[in-house]
């Protein structure tokens, strides 16, 4: 049974820095391109970042880039993403996922999903 946990997420001021991790278990974790995606309220569920299985690339949204950074740690089964001078427009569930098919930003492609982490950036 293949589950991805989020945490890491809470209230922030704007301006703050927060890090997200996400912990996998029941799949080869090396196999997999992750993404992280975030759904605010009334909105649909948006890409942010993703790195691919190979970890070396790494893609993100116009308007998280240079803010965040997505990386991951293969020995640990887990990924994580640094959110840097967040912003209230960042406010939102933040998800992970794991796509078998290397990684990018169509949240169609990916295989597993997490619960979601709430992150709340008050101005």
């Amino acid at each position: 049974q293949v589950q991805l946990v989020e945490s890491g997420g809470k209230l922030v001021q704007a301006g703050g820095s927060l890090r997200l991790s996400c912990a996998a278990s029941g799949l080869t974790f090396s196999n997999y391109g992750l993404g992280w995606f975030r759904q605010a309220p009334g909105r649909e569920r948006d890409f942010v970042a993703t790195i691919f299985w190979s970890g070396g690339s790494v893609y993100y949204a116009d308007s998280v880039r240079g803010r965040f950074t997505i990386s991951r740690d293969n020995a640990k089964n887990t990924v994580y993403l640094q959110m840097n001078n967040l912003k209230p427009e960042d406010t939102a569930v933040y998800y992970c996922a794991a796509d078998s098919r290397g990684g990018g930003p169509y949240s169609i492609t990916y295989d597993y999903w997490g619960q979601g982490t709430q992150v709340t950036v008050s101005s």
